[in-house]
Formats: C-alpha cells, sequence, structure tokens
C-alpha cells in the first residue's frame, strides 16, 4: 500500500537525512515539500529542498516555502545552536552543487527555478519576507484573524490543506521544524484538524531537553504558542521527542556506506553528516556514541509507525514562564484535560532502534548507490 506524505522541514542536516530516507521507500508517495523557518531561514530551507531532490533526480515532486517566523514574533533570526549543529547553509557548509554535475552553481538559480516560491496573495517583489505583513504593517501571526493568516502565508501552508482535503486521512502530514506551518494550515482550514495525521518531530516527555535551560526542544521553542494550539486541536498528533530520538544514533562507520558508493550524493552526504557528528561530539559527552537521529526517526514513523510504542496523553506546551505558568516552551501533559476528554496525541516512549537504524542506513546506501553520477 503506498504511503502518501507531505514533509514540512527546516532543512538542516538530520532534515536532508530523513529527506533522503523517504526518497528512498518504495512505497512512499512524496507529495510535496515545505521549507520552513528553523535550522535555517525559510528561503535556505526552500532551496536546500529543491537542491536536494534535484539531487536525486526528484525534481518531479513540488516544493513550496511556508511561514518565515514564528506566529509570535515579527522577524526570525537562525539561533547560534542551530548553526553549529547545521552549519551557516544548513548542510554543515558543503553544497550538493559542488559534488552532483549539472546542479545550478547558485543558491539564486535555484530558488528562481523553484516552483511556488512567492507567497499567496502578495506581490511577487514581496516574496514570503511579508509574512506577518497586512498593509503595510508588522503584525504578529498569532494576532491575525484566519483571513489575514491567509493572504499572507506561503503556499507551503496551503499545500498541507490541499494535501488533506484531497486525501483525508490517507496522507500524513510530516512536520520536522517548528509547527508554524501546521498551525497556520488549521487556523485557515479549521475543517482539516479531525482528518490531519501528523507526525512530529519536536517536545521531550520524559527527557531533558536539548535547549539551554535542559527543559525545552528545539523544534518546539520556536513558536511555542503555535505548538500548544496544533496539540488542541483535534488533529491525530504522533510526537516523536528527544525520549527516542537520543535512542537512535548514527556513527561514522555508518555513513562511510554512503561514502564507499562512489557516487557523488553519497560523498555529499557523507561529508555534510561528518559536520553533524562533529557537532554533537563537541557539545554533549552522550553523544561520543553516535550522532541522534532526530527527524529521520520521525520520518520513518510515518512510513512505519510500529517502530515506536506510544504513550497516549492529552499535551499542552507552556507558553509562559514563572509563578503559575510553569516553563516557556516546556511539552507536558494537559491536566485540564485527563478527565472525559479523548486522546488524540500519542508520545513515542520506546523504539525499536536497531531496526529503524538499520533500515536508515541501508535505505540510503541503496539510494545513493541508484544514482548513475
Amino acid at each position: 500500500m503506498t504511503k502518501r506524505i507531505i514533509m514540512d522541514a527546516d532543512t538542516g542536516i538530520d532534515d536532508t537525512l530523513a529527506l533522503a530516507y523517504l526518497l528512498a521507500q518504495p512505497k512512499v508517495e512524496l507529495l510535496g515539500v515545505v521549507g520552513v523557518y528553523g535550522n535555517v531561514h525559510a528561503r535556505v530551507a526552500h532551496t536546500n529542498n529543491r537542491m536536494v531532490l534535484e539531487a536525486f533526480g526528484r525534481a518531479d515532486i513540488p516544493t513550496a516555502m511556508g511561514c518565515t517566523a514564528p506566529s509570535w514574533a515579527q522577524e526570525f533570526a537562525v539561533d547560534e545552536g542551530c548553526a553549529r549543529f547545521h552549519g551557516d547553509n544548513g548542510f554543515g557548509g558543503v553544497s550538493p552543487v559542488d559534488y552532483v554535475s549539472g546542479l545550478p552553481k547558485s543558491s539564486s538559480n535555484v530558488a528562481a527555478q523553484s516552483r511556488d516560491v512567492n507567497t499567496v496573495g502578495l506581490p511577487n517583489s514581496l516574496g514570503n519576507s511579508a509574512i506577518g505583513s497586512v498593509g503595510g504593517t508588522r503584525t504578529e501571526l498569532r494576532d491575525m484573524p484566519a483571513d489575514a493568516v491567509r493572504a499572507t502565508c506561503g503556499r507551503g501552508v496551503h499545500m498541507i490543506i490541499d494535501a488533506v482535503r484531497q486525501y483525508g486521512e490517507e496522507v500524513t502530514v510530516l512536520a520536522t521544524g517548528p509547527l508554524t506551518d501546521v498551525d497556520a494550515a488549521i487556523r485557515i482550514a479549521p475543517d482539516i484538524a479531525q482528518h490531519l495525521q501528523l507526525v512530529m518531530m519536536g517536545g521531550a516527555l520524559t527527557q531533558q531537553g536539548n535547549c539551554y535551560d535542559l527543559i525545552c526542544e528545539t523544534n518546539i521553542i520556536q513558536d511555542p504558542e503555535a505548538a500548544d494550539r496544533v496539540f488542541h486541536s483535534g488533529a491525530h498528533i504522533t510526537m516523536i521527542g528527544l525520549d527516542v530520538t537520543h535512542q537512535c544514533l548514527l556513527t561514522r562507520r555508518d555513513i562511510a556506506a554512503w561514502e564507499d558508493t562512489g557516487v557523488p550524493v553519497g560523498r555529499f552526504l557523507a561529508d555534510m553528516t561528518k559536520f553533524y557528528i562533529s557537532a554533537n561530539e563537541s557539545s554533549d559527552e552522550i553523544f561520543a556514541a553516535g550522532s541522534p537521529l532526530h527527524d529521520p526517526l520521525a520520518a520513518a514513523v510515518a512510513v512505519d509507525a510500529s517502530l515506536v510504542g506510544c504513550f497516549d496523553i492529552n499535551m499542552m506546551v507552556e507558553t509562559q514562564t514563572g509563578d503559575g505558568f510553569g516553563f516557556r516552551g516546556r511539552t507536558i501533559g494537559d491536566r485540564t484535560m485527563l478527565v472525559g476528554h479523548s486522546c488524540r496525541t500519542h508520545v513515542a516512549l520506546s523504539v525499536d532502534a536497531q531496526r529503524f537504524h538499520d533500515d536508515f542506513v541501508d535505505s540510503v546506501t541503496r539510494l545513493c548507490q541508484e544514482q548513475t553520477q
């Protein structure tokens, strides 16, 4: 049975690996890839998606740009921590164009050739830089009525809406970045929430966070308000958080298989991932054994839910810090929904790490071997 997926990614290194994994799956129909802000700016994520797809000969897969800033903010700047793990360009300082012949030599050329780059309802000269802008006045997305959100969101948000309306529960939305695009899609089209099958990489329920406070997880802290609204939207949600991603580790020995294929795109993936592994090793001694496969695990669960064991609980995200509020960005069970509420959120707490690891490494190796260049 074919698995339909639409991916929403802030395309850094592990997002790229997740995308490669999906491309390797013969029974996955990737309906589109949306670039959102997070590890990099949204326009960079969008460009990265196009370059990766073209490098693997899949330029036929539609791409679009989503939101360029969190719902709570007027603008976005890449966090120093994200740059440390993904490099300034999201690829650890390397690029597919340096390995694969025939790709455009500049990011601007790649973006110009992409479909659906410009923001729906806005002049082409503004592009998605005008996200959250109404009548020339900067306005936070969370304060906008649905009609205003519709007018300012990128085509990527509408791509999500269109996919869910067309396929309903037969399509999975895979979110490997902040949940701003998913939140915007639900706000514009509330009718999709009850049919939305979302697999998200983000949060932590039983483990420390990976931000400076050791409480919050990176994708959630980017837009806590959006994540909280998504948790309360009624969508079917599988949360792939640090509870399980920290159990799935990638080593230099693993990526040697991609380099050994002798294929240019294999060398690109290997060199890119070396940067990621080095960054993890230098950040925390727990990663001496390997680097966590955050986004690839979420992608794998979108294909095969049996990889993880889940605890069903209605979740919330703290949106304020202080007495009576908890800590902004923390993902935790919602005590107001413990009794008398059905549960549609499933938090992964166990994982068949070896089965996933072997399938992931083998799948990406096979994908590289299939390339003719």
